[in-house]
């Protein structure tokens, strides 16, 4: 047996399989098994597929919005969690970050 899916909206792995749909325990929302099958890939700057529990290094200076923290170039982040699709496919304490200013380590 397979474990369901993270909630796309809420982001929570608190689901679960309902007839042909996945509710999230969450936050209520609901949608079709069929799309949670079909993920999309999260790939790096470069072009390589990222998944949870890999190791990246960041190819530009990001400021973090809401604080005067900089992360640097060169950083290197270990143990990232890839979300899902989107703007910011990936996250790392705490942060999210966009899969275009990272290379797969």
């Amino acid at each position: 047996m397979s474990t369901p899916p993270s909630c796309p909206q809420c982001t929570m792995d608190e689901s679960f399989l309902q007839g042909t749909h996945y509710v999230c325990n969450v936050c209520g929302h609901e949608w079709p098994a069929e799309a949670a099958e079909a993920e999309e890939t999260v790939r790096d700057a470069n072009g390589n597929i990222l998944s949870s529990g890999d190791s990246v290094v960041l190819i530009k200076d990001l400021k973090v919005k809401g604080s005067s923290t900089t992360l640097k170039l060169g950083t290197k982040l270990k143990n990232i969690r890839v979300v899902g699709g989107g703007s910011h496919a990936v996250e790392h304490g705490g942060y999210m970050l966009k899969q275009e200013f990272l290379r797969k380590a």
